[in-house]
């Protein structure tokens, strides 16, 4: 089977889908693989390494494409890139299945296309979570990206001049990336509150060694059938935003990661808790692909408004590529490895197989997950 790896064309993407770790186990299950010149450059991964894996080049998306019977890819195909792939190709790479206008095309295309993001959260996926393990590089470096902008030290000092105390930090939702925020922040040495609608998450907060801020409402629980944040209700968000504000005011940084899978990210930071804010304080809005946890937020910008900092860089973990693309691609791999089959040229795309029927968006021309588009309409 022809696998093929091309350069990413996206802006900010500097990911790639396949390392020549990957590649080496891929031919290994008797895949030729081709991957297109430069694909690794940006995630410092040189076109040598992967000859050395025993990988072919092509010199462009058109050629590294050329009968291939799968793709692999870190962002979805865009219209150009469609162009150049051929019906019967399978796809497997992230599609943004939420607002991605070509996805009907992507079926009338005839086109077989595996969303990564729709991996069902089961354990036996676990190792295939695209999702998680970007989230995890995410949290970490949204803390880092903090600190450039923080004038202030992030620890406690004691010198002989006096003590510095250690910043407050904020973390809005405890999911994969706020909880490794927390983990980093409080390595460094800050004193960390965190923030989550899911009771289930006070546990894990509080064993990092931060605090669990709670909405005083009763019985209520935040989390969906997925694992997901749902959802609130008025009452609920009234009382989210009186307690956010309260605790925002006296922050150094804030790290928002709140997302509703489908709807635009929720508001948790408002103007006015901003204007209340000290100066020299710092917002990562981690939702910022999504329309930002704070209205103020700017996508892929970083302005001051009334002292305060606003980060909102939308694809965080393409600023740490190389780690972030030996993760993608071990993820990609487990993801792939079971459909692989050494009595034919195509993928295995069993539909009773529930990580496959979850993640298939279109096969044979038949899109395959309507209520996407509902959701979109």
């Amino acid at each position: 089977m022809r696998m093929a790896v091309p350069a990413e064309t996206s802006a900010h993407e500097t990911r790639v889908a396949a390392t020549p770790e990957t590649i080496k186990k891929l031919i290994a299950l008797g895949c030729e693989c081709v991957v297109q010149q430069g694909a690794g450059e940006a995630a410092l991964i040189a076109d040598e390494a992967y000859v050395e894996a025993g990988a072919t080049l092509a010199s462009s998306f058109q050629d590294v494409c050329n009968g291939a019977d799968l793709i692999i890819k870190v962002a979805p195909l865009n219209q150009e890139e469609l162009n150049d792939v051929t019906s019967g190709t399978t796809v497997a790479s992230l599609c943004s299945p939420f607002n991605n206008p070509l996805l009907e095309a992507y079926a009338k295309a005839g086109l077989n296309v595996l969303c990564l993001e729709m991996i069902p959260r089961i354990s036996r996926a676990q190792s295939m979570d695209v999702l998680s393990s970007q989230a995890n590089i995410a949290g970490y470096k949204a803390i880092l990206l903090a600190l450039e902008h923080y004038k202030r030290f992030m620890p406690m000092l004691m010198t002989a001049a006096g003590t510095v105390q250690p910043a407050r930090v904020l973390v809005m939702g405890a999911g994969v990336a706020g909880l490794q925020a927390i983990a980093t922040a409080r390595r460094l040495g800050a004193t960390v509150e965190a923030f989550d609608v899911r009771a289930a998450t006070k546990e894990q907060v509080e064993s990092l060694g931060a605090k669990f801020v709670e909405v005083p409402v009763d019985d209520v629980d935040g989390e969906d059938a997925g694992g997901y944040a749902k959802e609130m209700s008025d009452e609920y968000k009234q009382k989210q935003a009186e307690l956010i504000a309260k605790h925002a005011m006296k922050s150094d940084i804030i790290i928002t990661t709140a997302l509703i899978p489908g709807r635009p990210a929720p508001v948790l930071v408002t103007e006015e808790t901003v204007s209340n804010m000290k100066a020299g304080s710092v917002i990562v809005d981690m939702a910022a692909e999504a329309g930002g946890n704070c209205p103020l937020t700017e996508k892929d910008a970083v302005w001051i408004y009334k002292g305060v900092t606003l980060i909102g860089i939308s694809n965080i973990p393409a600023l740490m590529s190389s780690d972030a693309s030996q993760l993608f691609a071990r993820n990609v791999l487990n993801f792939i490895s079971p459909m692989l089959s050494s009595e034919s040229d195509a993928l295995n795309l069993n539909m009773e197989d529930e990580v496959i029927a979850e993640s298939l968006l279109c096969q044979n021309g038949e899109f395959l997950k309507p209520q996407l588009l509902e959701n979109k309409e």
